[in-house]
């Protein structure tokens, strides 16, 4: 017998057994890390380079469908990093977690059934790695399995990035959802926002092994809180235009990043993840912050040839390095870091050759 979490319980209450749901459906999305041409996909920089790559921890979305009229509520969410269970209920209007409710709403369950939802990452959330939009990325791969007709990768990641800027008001560029829709090594070229271009690129086996060996992901030990500085830039790089210069700086940086990564020049694309790093900081001194350039002083320590912030960058979040060729020094970069305190940890992380898979199971 399967169960399946009620519309509303506490931490430690079970959850009532209820009937074997019709059908199972499961999705994943990578995450992204070192997204070199950041800021540059976004409204006010109307036209971007950026590269990145998407990589597991994935997030982890599971639809049990069941007929409408079994379930006391239709719709039911699971968010298990948070362990809260809460009914979907539109006229209400967004009441736990604003991002997956509107992703229910703009899909549209059918009205025959009645779903529970189940979302999980490994990743910590706040990490500066474009966890929300893989999270709306494999909610909605999911979700379109309900209806008929199938959307592609490119339409998912639109429609994600959609719910966050029309719905939810956010600022929002559109490479974390392509990264997450597509997987992989990216080049994503923005010929004007928001419309772009995904080029995944494909290396021999060995160069991309020896990148997924020397990189490394370091959470910087709190959820990644920026929004006035953002706010701040954002209204600096408005009255810029797109053709500032701190916004060019930005947009070499993802050539740089292909390139070297086409050469297998790991050297090279160290430089580039740096230079991006300090153009970001150029952006504002604070997008860059003293837990990320104390883990940045451990790491060049260590050997290390490469550095980028994650993300638009701010307090907390996380940042990517890239290690020389020892792994050994590797390790030890790592404990040196750990121990440091302030929360610092390293998150295990491993290259995503897919971006969203969606598939179906049987429910026993």
């Amino acid at each position: 017998m399967t169960t399946s979490p009620p519309s509303q319980s506490r931490a430690g209450q079970p959850a009532p057994a209820i009937q074997p749901p019709r059908r199972i459906i499961n999705s994943v999305a990578p995450t992204r890390i070192c997204d070199n041409g950041g800021w540059t996909d976004t409204w006010f920089a109307g036209h971007g380079k950026i590269f990145n790559i998407g990589v597991y921890p994935y997030v982890e979305v599971q639809i049990e469908v069941f007929p409408a009229d079994s379930q006391p509520d239709r719709i039911v969410v699971y968010a298990e990093n948070y362990d809260e269970r809460f009914a979907v209920d539109p006229v209400n209007g967004w009441q736990h977690h604003p991002l997956i409710e509107a992703a229910i709403e703009r899909m549209r369950v059918p009205k025959d059934i009645a779903v529970r939802v189940t979302i999980f990452s490994e990743m910590p959330g706040g990490a500066s790695t474009g966890t929300s939009a893989a999270v709306a990325v494999a909610l909605v791969g999911a979700l379109d399995q309900l209806t008929p007709g199938r959307l592609t990768p490119h339409e998912v990641a639109y429609i994600a990035q959609s719910i966050e800027v029309d719905m939810l008001k956010r600022q929002c560029g559109i490479q974390d959802q392509l990264c997450a829709a597509y997987g992989g090594i990216n080049f994503i070229d923005m010929a004007q926002y928001p419309w772009a271009s995904v080029s995944q690129l494909y290396v021999p086996n060995a160069t991309w092994w020896e990148l997924e060996r020397r990189l490394a992901l370091i959470f910087l030990g709190r959820t990644h809180d920026s929004s006035q500085v953002h706010e701040r830039v954002i209204r600096e790089l408005e009255d810029a235009g797109p053709n500032n210069k701190r916004i060019q700086a930005l947009r070499a940086t993802a050539e740089k990043s292909r390139d070297a990564v086409y050469a297998g020049d790991f050297a090279a694309l160290g430089q580039a993840m740096i230079e991006n790093t300090e153009a970001q900081a150029n952006l504002n001194p604070a997008l860059v912050g003293a837990d990320a350039r104390r883990v940045i002083e451990i790491a060049r320590d260590y050997g290390a040839i490469g550095w980028k912030v994650n993300g638009a960058g701010g307090e907390g979040g996380s940042v990517t390095l890239l290690c020389g060729g020892l792994s050994h020094e590797k390790r030890a970069m790592i404990r040196a870091v750990e121990s440091e305190g302030g929360g610092y940890r390293n998150i295990p992380v491993y290259l995503s050759r897919f971006g969203l898979r969606v598939w179906e199971h049987a429910c026993c």
